[in-house]
């Protein structure tokens, strides 16, 4: 009899748990995804959609910009999967290469603005858990994130976009 006990507690307490979970992100995380967003969306009225596109285009004629800036105003933007979208931008070859940048700063992201890939969100919180336990900072964990993100996405862009040239052109021989 006690076994039927212990789990008919524990399984009611397994969902007694997922609730207060749930309550935990509705007054939490949930109000602070709808700020971003609000802020973002209004960032961008202010500024004028047509101005945002135009520094887009810009942006896609330089390497350093097309795989730096336009990633992360494309994450922060459009959020994923939308954020691919900004490669209409680009030149065909240049596609792939884009498309890594933009896939490889979904995680980094996470910390400072969650709204921009929730999927990742659950991830990123996992493992500030652990930093939080061991007696460190959140705030300095998504900063640094976030700078090493820019730094990779502009490594693997530059780096993918040579790779599809060299590829593109054995493939025309």
């Amino acid at each position: 009899m006690d076994y039927i006990e212990w789990f008919g507690t524990h399984f009611i307490g397994l969902f007694q748990a997922g609730g207060q979970v749930f309550v935990g992100f509705m007054t939490g995380i949930v109000p602070l995804l709808i700020v971003l967003l609000t802020f973002t969306y209004s960032l961008i009225a202010f500024i004028g959609e047509q101005r945002v596109t135009k520094a887009i285009q810009f942006s896609a004629k330089n390497r350093l910009l097309r795989y730096s800036l336009m990633p992360i105003l494309s994450v922060l933007m459009l959020t994923n999967p939308m954020a691919y979208t900004f490669g209409r931008f680009v030149k065909e070859e240049q596609k792939p290469a884009f498309y890594d940048s933009v896939v490889s700063f979904l995680h980094p992201v996470t910390g400072l603005f969650p709204y921009a890939n929730a999927g990742e969100l659950f991830v990123f919180l996992g493992i500030a858990n652990g930093v939080m336990d061991a007696g460190y900072n959140i705030s300095s964990l998504s900063v640094r994130y976030f700078l090493a993100g820019i730094i990779i996405i502009l490594m693997r862009g530059v780096i993918t976009e040579m790779i599809t040239k060299f590829l593109m052109r054995k493939e025309k021989l």
